[in-house]
């Protein structure tokens, strides 16, 4: 039961300079916690996703606002000023808001800011606890610095679409990437982790520092047990489709009337599938009795399974493996994802006060704090919407 206590980060306050997705999931995590983000846009343009659409939030009358779907998935709970800081008073103003900021978050290519004077070394200068976060495509060292990088290339480049799809010598087969941009959302994660562990060492020590968080490393590092996979055996893994490299079963089968995922963890869920199934003497074959073997013929076993999961009904499987503690379940469109009575339950999609007189929608944070939960303050702003908020409040500029 919440307490009431003020939000984790509050009276923190994050300049954020970055835009499209890493970055802004990054910030979009640290306003969820309370710091106040100040998001600093290009006059007149603003954010590259305020016109990734349609789609669009719609006004009150169902007409299209021009505030694009991509671009509130990630600005919630942020204020937006716009600057100019290719101008000489615009990076003054920029620094002068630095001088006055915990964490400033950025994602230009390597050297982008130096020449406004809005680089790390430049600011810490000005703001030795400035905690200074830049994201980049392959960080600020070796021989890919200085190239932009994007989400689908790195997918690509960094393995993930090496393992992910069907087999190539079945239909359908060859490299796919994943249905959401998962390097940006990972490296924003990483991001906002390192800028939560940076802060807690700054009140030890009283200095900011610089994170060089790549959206490459962050997207190999979530490789996680395929990469152990390779480190062990000297071979890259290739595509398995909906199967999983080591664990058997453990993947969709088609039923008579749609699909469904089976994730037998260990050789007790795998005994007691079988026995639901009507085929126990899968469970006593000598061949499957424990998961290497299982491994090991994956192919006469699955073979097997298949034709035995393609007679039944899916919610017939669901209901029966269900009764006896087998991971299973149906694999929904996004629609039947919020309207699942768990989704539902949890509260998965809130909707935030818009100022065009709408409300927009979000999905909630899972971040579940009991002491001091999440807030949903603030809609994704308008382009410019708290500029002069920002300057009468933080810097105490007058109304001229």
């Amino acid at each position: 039961m919440s307490e009431n206590r003020p939000p984790p980060l509050q009276g923190i306050r994050v300049l954020d300079l970055s835009r499209v997705l890493a970055g802004p999931w990054c910030t979009q995590n640290l306003a969820d916690l309370g710091a106040d983000v100040i998001k600093v846009e290009r006059p007149g343009i603003g954010d590259d996703t305020r016109t990734w659409g349609p789609p669009y939030l719609k006004n009150p009358d169902g007409t299209d606002t021009t505030e694009a779907a991509y671009y509130l998935s990630c600005n919630r709970n942020k204020r937006s000023i716009t600057i100019d800081y290719a101008t000489p008073q615009g990076a003054e103003l920029v620094r002068e808001l630095a001088a006055k900021s915990d964490i400033l978050v950025e994602n230009f290519k390597v050297g982008g800011l130096k020449k406004y004077g809005l680089d790390y070394e430049s600011l810490c200068q000005i703001n030795p606890r400035l905690i200074y976060c830049s994201v980049t495509g392959f960080g600020q060292t070796g021989p890919f610095a200085e190239r932009p990088g994007y989400d689908f290339m790195i997918q690509g480049m960094g393995g993930l679409m090496s393992i992910t799809g069907e087999r190539d010598d079945l239909p359908g087969g060859g490299p796919q990437k994943a249905g959401v941009a998962v390097t940006d959302i990972i490296t924003g994660m990483y991001a906002a982790v390192g800028v939560l562990a940076a802060l807690q060492e700054r009140s030890r020590s009283g200095l900011g520092q610089q994170l060089d968080i790549a959206l490459f490393d962050c997207h190999v590092a979530m490789l996680a047990n395929q990469n152990s996979n390779f480190f062990t055996t000297g071979k890259a893994p290739r595509r398995a489709g909906n199967a999983h490299q080591n664990v058997v079963p453990y993947q969709v089968f088609a039923t008579c009337d749609g699909h469904m995922i089976v994730a037998t963890g260990n050789d007790t869920q795998y005994r007691a599938y079988c026995k639901a199934i009507g085929a126990p003497e899968l469970a006593d074959d000598p061949r499957f009795l424990d998961n290497r073997g299982r491994v090991t013929h994956r192919d006469v076993l699955i073979a097997r399974l298949a034709e035995i999961m393609k007679a039944g009904r899916r919610d017939d499987w669901i209901a029966k493996l269900e009764a006896v503690g087998v991971p299973c379940g149906p694999i929904n469109d996004i629609a039947q994802a919020f309207a699942h009575p768990q989704a539902q339950a949890r509260g998965l999609r809130r909707e935030i006060p818009h100022p065009l007189g709408s409300t927009a929608p979000t999905t909630a944070s899972p971040l579940r704090m009991s002491g001091s939960p999440v807030q949903y303050r603030l809609a994704p702003p308008l382009l410019g919407q708290h500029t002069a908020e920002i300057l009468r409040e933080v810097l105490g500029k007058d109304p001229a």
